[in-house]
């Protein structure tokens, strides 16, 4: 309704703008607390920006010096990185060795016959065991690619599968031992064996017996030609060999050598086996050293005429045997077992270094010793008696009872030559035969392979151009906010211009804080200053390995720039300091001055010293945003207390002038009554 006027809601005598105005010189204190709030989180942020760039740097530095640092990263390089290739640890040695494969360690691959796409792999207990582990799966019954997947999937490590298209509308099943070496064999049981048989993957076979060595009538006498035979040392003799309690027994000086049987020999696969025990005896060399020799005499002679033969009597010295004045040397040996080959050339069977004083068990390849036709057993020692049970011989595919009918590979062991020496590990990662350096074998080596290990020159490289970027950076952020020209921004050419737009509004805003210029000025120190570990160092200072405020060495007058203290880096001069002087370097950045094995001086532990008091934990840094938290608190507290007394300040305002419109509205409408009135009389 037109005329009506409500006080407080309608705006007839423009008191909210005479409220709003009023308000606003209240608000000044309030608005004034506000810009001061954000000024001090602004400046906490600034504090926290500058924690984050120390803690960086500080990061960085570490690396430089601490256990982990890069200058002893070892890498290692191959001649023949197809065959075998090597990982160096930390501790490992700058060296270069050789290296043979003569074959890498397998596992038993088996393959099954072809069988039809849609055959039914049936229902049972699946068993597969691999050296001290086995898988039991429990199938259903179904096809072969579900048969397949369920062995991987339950196999946990033990056994694997997978289906191969052998010919059209035909596949087969491969299963295979997943650790290798020659104690791992795929070994079936149960329903797993009954497949493996049935998808003519296995054939049953007669375990056949091949021993030799069980009776005394198969040991011939050896021939030996000892080095530097002593001369009334007992030559090695079959005399000294016996079988006691179906073991052949031989003592000091005994030996003899045994015909390889023509069925074993002619396969390489096939193994020789058998217990030898040691036992320590009295040297003989003690009684031969104390027994008189008599002289020696020549035979006396005979004369022979028509059939008739007459002999001379024999020569009588009547001299006294005599003890002789040269005395026997006890013979220690480990080497008593050899092979004799066709050709009649021997190579020594290399057994175990052990004393043998417990039944220790020899087991070798023919696959090593190829045309081999006996075998040679010489006991040099001389206190020394072995006994051995007869020879056996088994075959690795054969002697599980059954053998693979399509083997795409079986469990062997990998065998090397380190430096000459061969041996063999079940694995083709070999972490125990180079101190620190794990070989890894993948294939055989056509010609010797030298593995090289060397300092990894690029790791160290890119730690020191990973340090001087946060040394920069840090350095920048510290000159915006301590300084106000607009030069040190603009010079700052990997900023866009976004972030450029916020780093203004940061410029000079610590100009009066001395804590920044303070710590700028130490860092720039630390890196300038030469650190002489020893008396012979070459390199002492990080200019000389291509890295200070002018390693460009360009020129070309006065530039403000190069007075900030930005670190550059000469590359050139920096690979050549890396590859001829890493362990200065190394020094250089951190060493141990007093011999207490424990780093305390050099650029990196300095400079870490230095930042770690900004950075820490109740650091300088911590205390000035802990001030700054503080007085924002403080700073919110005021606010929310302004913000109250203005909303009580506008409630009392908008009361008051709603009272003051009330009385004007009742004042207007008595005078509208009384100009009424007036004119009713007056038309009267």
């Amino acid at each position: 309704m037109a005329g009506i006027n409500i006080p407080g809601v309608t705006d007839k005598y423009n008191t909210n703008d005479t409220i709003e105005k009023l308000m606003k010189v209240e608000r000044i204190p309030l608005t004034r607390e506000e810009k001061q709030l954000e000024t001090l989180k602004t400046q906490k942020d600034a504090w926290r920006d500058i924690n984050t760039h120390l803690t960086s740097l500080r990061d960085s530095i570490k690396t430089l010096y601490s256990y982990e640092n890069p200058f002893n990263n070892k890498m290692t390089t191959s001649t023949d990185e197809n065959a075998i290739t090597a990982e160096a640890s930390r501790g490992a040695d700058l060296q270069s060795f050789k290296i043979d494969v003569i074959q890498p360690a397998t596992s038993d691959r088996f393959l099954s016959g072809e069988l039809d796409k849609d055959y039914k792999v049936p229902k049972g207990m699946y068993i597969y065991k691999v050296g001290e582990k086995k898988v039991a799966i429990n199938w259903k019954g179904g096809s072969l690619s579900d048969f397949s997947q369920a062995i991987n999937k339950r196999s946990n490590g033990v056994v694997k599968s997978m289906i191969i298209g052998s010919s059209q509308g035909k596949k087969s099943i491969l299963i295979e031992a997943v650790a290798t070496g020659k104690e791992n064999r795929l070994i079936f049981e149960d329903d797993a064996k009954t497949f493996a048989i049935e998808s003519d993957m296995i054939s049953p076979i007669q375990k056949s017996d091949n021993n030799f060595g069980q009776s005394k009538s198969e040991l011939k006498t050896t021939i030996f030609q000892e080095e530097n035979q002593q001369q009334r040392m007992p030559k090695i003799s079959l005399e000294k060999v016996a079988f006691e309690n179906e073991k052949i027994k031989i003592e000091p000086r005994g030996g003899f050598e045994i015909k390889v049987p023509e069925k074993v020999s002619i396969n390489p696969n096939n193994h020789i086996t058998f217990e030898i025990k040691a036992t320590n005896v009295e040297d003989i060399t003690i009684a031969l050293n104390e027994q008189p020799v008599n002289p020696e005499i020549q035979e006396s002679g005979f004369a022979e005429f028509e059939g008739i033969v007459v002999k001379n009597f024999i020569s009588d010295t009547q001299l006294p045997a005599q003890v002789p004045q040269e005395k026997l040397i006890p013979i220690q040996d480990k080497d008593f077992l050899y092979a004799i080959m066709k050709d009649g050339s021997e190579k020594i069977i290399e057994l175990p270094n052990e004393s043998f004083e417990t039944e220790t068990k020899i087991d070798f390849s023919l696959n090593e010793y190829q045309n081999i036709d006996k075998l040679a057993i010489r006991n040099k020692n001389t206190s020394k008696i072995y006994e051995i049970t007869p020879f056996s011989v088994y075959n690795p595919s054969e002697n599980l009872g059954f053998k693979p009918n399509n083997a795409v590979s079986e469990a062997d062991d990998a065998i090397i030559k380190y430096e000459g020496i061969k041996m063999s590990r079940p694995s083709n990662d070999i972490d125990d035969v180079v101190p620190d350096i794990t070989l890894h074998i993948h294939d055989k080596t056509e010609k010797t392979a030298t593995i090289a290990v060397k300092a990894d020159v690029e790791a160290s490289k890119d730690a020191l151009i990973s340090f001087v970027g946060e040394y920069n950076q840090t350095v920048a952020k510290i000159n915006i906010l301590s300084q106000t020209k607009s030069d040190v921004i603009d010079e700052l050419t990997y900023l866009t211009d976004e972030e450029k737009e916020k780093q203004y509004e940061l410029l000079g805003m610590f100009q009066t804080d001395f804590s920044l210029t303070s710590i700028k000025s130490n860092m720039q120190s630390i890196v300038s200053t030469g650190y002489k570990f020893s008396d012979d160092a070459e390199i002492t200072m990080l200019s000389q390995i291509g890295i200070s405020t002018n390693a460009s060495g360009a020129s070309g007058g006065y530039s403000p720039s190069k007075l900030r203290g930005y670190l550059e880096i000469d590359e050139k001069k920096l690979d050549s300091a890396l590859e001829n002087h890493l362990d200065d370097i190394k020094n250089i950045f951190g060493f141990d001055s007093d011999g207490d094995l424990i780093i305390d001086s050099g650029i990196a532990f300095k400079l870490d010293k230095q930042i770690s008091a900004y950075t820490q934990t109740g650091g300088i840094l911590a205390l000035k945003t802990a001030n700054l938290d503080s007085k924002i608190k403080t700073s919110e507290s005021r606010i929310t207390r302004l913000e109250d007394q203005m909303n009580e300040k506008e409630a009392e305002l908008r009361y008051k002038y709603g009272q003051m419109e009330g009385t004007l509205n009742s004042l207007e409408s008595q005078q509208n009554s009384l100009s009424n009135f007036s004119k009713q009389n007056s038309n009267n």
